[in-house]
């Protein structure tokens, strides 16, 4: 329902990945569009996404593993009127979730000017749950909180 809002405090790690997972396309994914509306101090963003039928706002604050964010969702024409404002600052990707014990890798293989750029990431629901993550082989060097391959950098 557009308009419900979701607050929470999100955990996760991020990683390249060294190798694909076999038949990756066999596993649930979407293709994301989106955009950036404002950054600013403290990690704080405010970002537009459409994920497959999907269509939200999000604000984010922090940097790192741990950070705030609040999401709702837009009905079509919210979501039409404020995409023009993400011209400058947006990215495409497609994202597949591929099951890994009992967390979910988030394989995000970006299109556009940064093809051939694959990173992965997976949500906790503790500190303490992505910190005795056991990382499958597939994935390679942890790349949290690097700023080189956040989206808003990538965006822009």
């Amino acid at each position: 329902m557009p308009g419900a809002q979701d607050l929470h405090r999100e955990i996760e790690r991020k990683f390249l990945v060294r190798k694909m997972p076999q038949d990756l396309a066999g596993f649930p994914h979407a293709q994301i569009e989106q955009g950036y509306l404002a950054l600013g101090r403290e990690g704080v963003q405010v970002r537009l996404r459409k994920a497959g039928h999907k269509l939200s706002l999000t604000y984010k604050r922090d940097e790192g593993a741990a950070r705030q964010e609040r999401e709702i969702e837009l009905s079509p024409e919210q979501f039409n009127v404020l995409w023009p404002a993400t011209a400058a600052k947006r990215l495409m990707k497609t994202r597949y979730d591929v099951p890994c014990g009992e967390h979910v890798v988030e394989i995000d293989v970006y299109h556009g000017k940064h093809e051939g750029l694959v990173v992965a990431e997976v949500e906790f629901g503790d500190e303490r749950s992505a910190r005795d993550f056991r990382i499958p082989d597939w994935l390679g060097k942890d790349v949290t909180g690097n700023r080189r391959y956040s989206n808003v950098l990538l965006a822009c």
